[in-house]
């Protein structure tokens, strides 16, 4: 069915979407004309890159930090418009930042647009985007894009706070279903070109960017997520992923072979419990084969580039595919289940086979 439809079943649809709706924007401190829901935080990027109405002369400074769905969109926006397009890097292999010194150099009146991750996929490290946006918005009509998939179920969203003019998560990262909701400020909005038919209003980011593609039993159950994230405290998870992530860390650090990614620590001002590594001349890959042939498959354990290649080859320089061994932790994971994970992962490392 269709949303608006005026008998009874359409009427109670489009109700339950529309609180779908309303919940999501106030999870994250928006209304809910400044939100729209799409398939992936992929998709909803690369919809947003064809409203976005830019001068000619326009610069696009985008981070090499990023997972691709944050970067494909706005290199095709350069090519396509002739626009210039900057690369924020970092320098450290091991443990590269977003630095704001080097984000400083970049900007010039004629930027247009930054793109930046707020945690890496890949590092679990935290880039300080309120930061960001102030230093953005000193360029007039300048703005900030950010991905916040991998950031989202470690700490609690807040859009007026941050002061990013578009912010993307996926639901299904913070214990939902598979769909992902894009942010776009009343200011921001005004930048872009509606992508819906001409005979269509153009008020909400929903008008401009929707395109229908938000699936609807989806977002009606968005206001069941939102309920349970805030029976909980996020200090409470906040704390409790520092414990276990710091379980996790002292031991890969007392191993010599191991080197991590991101910051070393669980400093929680610092990173999330996403945590990368390799593992001397051993592939990551076959570092995780073989775990899951020793745990049957039963512990989530992970090798890759993870969709962040330039991050991996360009900036970390590893080559190729192999990427590295990430481990993914959350609030409903256990120190027992932390500790099953080291001497499993133990057994594997002492172990040449």
């Amino acid at each position: 069915m269709q949303l608006g439809a005026t008998y009874n079943t359409g009427k109670k649809s489009t109700d339950l979407y529309n609180k779908g709706v309303t919940a999501g924007a106030a999870y994250v401190n928006a209304s809910p004309d400044e939100v729209v829901f799409g398939s992936s935080a992929t998709q909803l990027f690369r919809n947003l890159s064809i409203a976005l109405d830019f001068p000619p002369e326009a610069e696009i400074i985008v981070s090499k930090l990023d997972h691709e769905a944050n970067i494909a969109s706005w290199v095709q926006l350069a090519e396509w418009k002739g626009f210039a397009l900057k690369w924020w890097s970092a320098t450290s292999p091991t443990n590269p930042v977003l630095d704001l010194a080097e984000l400083q150099k970049l900007l010039s009146p004629r930027t247009r647009l930054v793109t930046c991750t707020h945690t890496s996929n890949i590092l679990g490290t935290i880039s300080d985007i309120k930061a960001i946006a102030r230093m953005v918005h000193e360029v007039p009509d300048a703005l900030l894009c950010v991905d916040g998939v991998a950031y989202a179920p470690h700490r609690p969203l807040d859009m007026k706070d941050l002061g990013a003019d578009f912010y993307s998560f996926s639901w299904y990262k913070v214990f939902g279903p598979h769909i992902a909701m894009l942010y776009a400020s009343r200011v921001a909005q005004k930048h872009m070109r509606s992508l819906g038919h001409y005979f269509k209003p153009s008020h909400t980011l929903e008008d401009k960017l929707g395109l229908a593609g938000a699936n609807y039993e989806c977002v009606q159950s968005i206001p069941r997520i939102v309920q349970y994230l805030e029976s909980q405290t996020w200090q409470a998870i906040i704390d409790h992923e520092t414990r276990i992530q710091e379980l996790f860390l002292t031991y890969l650090r007392g191993k010599d072979d191991v080197q991590i990614y991101g910051v070393a620590d669980s400093d929680l001002q610092a990173r999330v419990p996403v945590i990368s590594f390799t593992v001397g001349e051993r592939t990551s890959s076959s570092v995780v084969e073989a775990f899951e042939k020793r745990t049957g498959g039963n512990i989530g354990l992970r090798s890759g580039h993870f969709y962040s290649k330039r991050l991996i080859n360009d900036v970390m320089k590893l080559r190729g595919e192999d990427g590295v061994v990430r481990v993914s932790m959350v609030h409903y994971n256990t120190e027992e289940e932390v500790k099953v994970l080291i001497d499993n992962l133990d057994a594997v490392l002492r172990s040449r086979a």
